[in-house]
This record gives C-alpha cells, structure tokens and sequence, in this order.
C-alpha cells in the first residue's frame, strides 16, 4: 500500500513539471500556442533607417566635430596657444586624405552607432605624422600582459598608439555597449511602426480584411469571392470611388486596428522620446517640438552644452592629451565651446562686449574669437575697464584720483581705462 501512494506521487509530480519544456516567458506563451511577434532586426544600417536614430547620430557627430579644437600650453602666467604641426593635425587636417570635419564626423559617427571610435597615430619618432581612422567592426581589442592591445587587418598596435573613445565599456573594461545594441527593443518597435505604416497606406488605407461568406461554401467559391473583391477594391481605388461591390451574401470585416485606433501617431511620438533618452538628446533636437516651449527649449540648449556635448568633449580632450603628449606634459587639446554661441549673433557680441568693458579680454582677443583679423591701432591691446570701476574705500576718478593708475583721456575720454 505505502508503494502504491508513492508511485502516485511520483507521477503525479511527473505531469506537474515535465523538465522537457524551457521555462522561459517566450516558450511559456508558444506552449499555449501564442507565438510572441517577430519583430524585424536591429543593425546599425536599419537603426539608421529610423528618422529619430539618424538625426541623433548625425546631430551629436556633426556638432562635435564642428568644434575647433586648440593645442595648449600651461604657462607662469595661464596658458598659451601652441601652434604647429599637432594643431594642424586635431583642428586642420589629420592626414593627406581627409579634413578635420570629415575626420572626426566619422569617427563620432562610430560613437553613437556601434558604440566605439577608433583612429590610429603614425609616428615617425616622436613626431605625430598623422591620424588614421580605424574600423570598429575590423578591430579587435584585447588585453595581453594586463595592456591592450588593438588589431586591425593583421597589425597590431599599442594603447598609445590608438585614441579610443567607447560609448560605455563593460565590466571588463575591454568590449563596449553601444546606443543602439542598447535600444535595441524601443528600435524594433520604431521599424515595426514604420513597416505598418508604409503597408497601410500602400494599401490605399485599407486595413487587412476578412471575408466571410453562406454556408456551406467550397474553398473554391471563397477563391472566386476573393478575386472579384480584390478587384473591385483595386477599382476604386484607381477612380477615387470609396464604394465597391461584393458579392451577394458574403461580408467583410477589418483585421486588426487602423492606425487611429492604434494610436499610432502617438506612439511614434513616444519612440521619439525613447530614442532621445538612449542618447540623451533632448528630443526638441530630433525635431520632435510637441512639447516644446520657449523655456523649456531654452534649457535644452542649456543642457545640450553642459550635460551632452561638454561632457564628450571632455574624453575626446583626455584621450587626445594623453595619447599624443604623454601623462606628465604641460601640453593639451582643448575644445572651443564657444563656437555652439556662433549661431545666436545678439548673445555672442553682448559677451564679448561685456568680456572686454571687464578687462577679461582685450579688443583684438576678442575679434580673434569672433574670426576677426587684429587691429592695427596698439591700443586695441590693451585692457580696458570702466572708469567708474574702482577698488573699495577709494576715490573715483571723477573725485580728482585715479586708483588705476590709467590716463581716463588714454581713450578720448570715453570712460575706460587701458591696463
């Protein structure tokens, strides 16, 4: 009898788990004969496909490399431009081939696809020759010896022969994550959208149909049925007729939702949005305005600057530092953030304005930031303040006194004083 309950259990355990079916949420709705959607795949040439994930490929590459970049040195008295062959090779052109806007448009470019840039150093010594682009999807990073090490069509370079710039690494600081393996899901979704889309209007509008004809019908007669309804469908579309006749006793149904329904344009607007966070643009910048104020607009260039393009910046500077002047060298690369201002015209020549009634620029310093050649006149070097500026507790100028020191005449007695 005890063998008998125990049996029992056995099989009874046996029907309740079979250990032949995965357990997994895709195989759990096939084994009940929901299949799950096929949803098309995602590589870089479909993601690009994708109004929303080209914009923000394009927008984030094109303004990065439109940046000027400027060769630094650290010196007694601040820092000091370095011109010469490096300038020339990060700002000018970084080699015989291509120009600096082309140069690093693609390799920004590989940034915000795959999720890796890649460009090569040619040294002759220790002179920079030039800067070689690499292709991400040729080169295989590895680390040997506790170093990486990079190769591309069979040859192998040093960490500090290559300028390397991942979107995000993973754990073993080696591979990477990039944007779109990322969004991946919120891309299928987008490409799903846009398949829908293209095949309803291709359609003419018409959703898919079912027919339903009298009992008992042959297979033969719902074929006939068939036939003469596409063609009266087909017929109404080409003359502009909404009305089309079907045979009698038979009836049409819509299959699935319109887009109204679907609240597709909704949708699409979401994906936007979706897109926008995996690169962290704001969406107004993807053309997507459906939410946008004066404010908030505002912001998002605000934002754009200090939490986006700075902060890329930033490693392309440490990266372009390290690899062509070493750690210890008083030298550096460093992005001209003033050029995002040159577009808004008022607020760049108020700055500079206000840049040299300060003494924080002198006139030439800032016709050189404006594109300007310099002004003969000497005085145009100078800096100059407001004369009505004075140190705490002192006279003002007007009171028979000048704390600066400056002849108030020096400029046609208009109020500044040179230093």
């Amino acid at each position: 009898m005890g063998k008998t309950k125990a049996a029992r259990r056995e099989q009874r355990s046996a029907t309740i788990e079979n250990p032949t079916v995965p357990v997994s949420a895709e195989n759990f709705m096939a084994f009940f004969g929901i299949a799950t959607a096929d949803l098309p795949h995602v590589t870089v040439d479909s993601a690009l496909s994708v109004p929303a994930v080209l914009a923000a490929v394009t927008f984030l590459s094109r303004t990065l490399a439109a940046l000027p970049k400027r060769v630094k040195r650290e010196a007694k008295d601040g820092e000091e431009l370095v011109g010469g062959r490096i300038q020339a090779l990060v700002d000018d052109a970084p080699n015989d081939e291509e120009g600096a806007f082309k140069f690093w448009q693609y390799f920004w470019q590989q940034v915000f696809t795959g999720g890796r840039g890649l460009a090569w150093i040619e040294r002759s010594g220790n002179t920079v020759l030039n800067l070689w682009a690499l292709d991400p999807n040729r080169t295989t990073i590895s680390r040997i010896g506790g170093k990486l090490r990079y190769s591309c069509d069979g040859v192998t370079y040093d960490a500090s022969e290559v300028i390397d710039i991942p979107f995000m690494l993973r754990h073993d600081r080696t591979l990477h994550y990039g944007p779109i393996g990322r969004a991946a899901k919120a891309i299928q979704l987008a490409l799903a959208m846009n398949d829908y889309g293209s095949n309803f209007f291709a359609g003419g509008g018409v959703p898919p149909l079912s027919l339903e004809g009298p009992l008992p019908a042959g297979g033969d007669a719902l074929k006939r049925a068939q036939s003469d309804i596409r063609r009266s469908i087909d017929a109404a579309k080409s003359s502009n007729d909404p009305v089309f006749p079907i045979p009698a006793g038979y009836k049409l149904n819509p299959v699935g939702f319109d887009p109204a329904k679907g609240q597709m344009v909704e949708a699409r607007l979401f994906q936007i949005q979706e897109i926008a966070r995996a690169w962290q643009i704001p969406p107004n910048f993807l053309q997507d305005l459906s939410k946008a104020t004066f404010a908030n607009v505002e912001q998002g260039d605000l934002y754009l600057v200090k939490h986006l393009i700075g902060q890329w910046a930033q490693a392309a500077e440490d990266e372009l530092s390290l690899k062509l002047f070493g750690r210890f060298s008083n030298r550096y690369v460093e992005h001209d953030l003033d050029g995002l201002m040159r577009g808004d015209f008022l607020s760049r020549m108020n700055g500079l304005a206000q840049a040299i009634q300060t003494a924080q620029l002198t006139p030439n310093e800032a016709r050189a930031a404006n594109g300007r050649s310099r002004h003969s006149n000497p005085k145009a070097n100078d800096l100059l303040i407001q004369g009505a500026t004075v140190p705490l507790g002192t006279s003002s100028p007007s009171g028979g006194g000048n704390p600066l020191g400056a002849d108030s005449n020096a400029n046609g007695g208009d109020g500044n004083v040179s230093q």
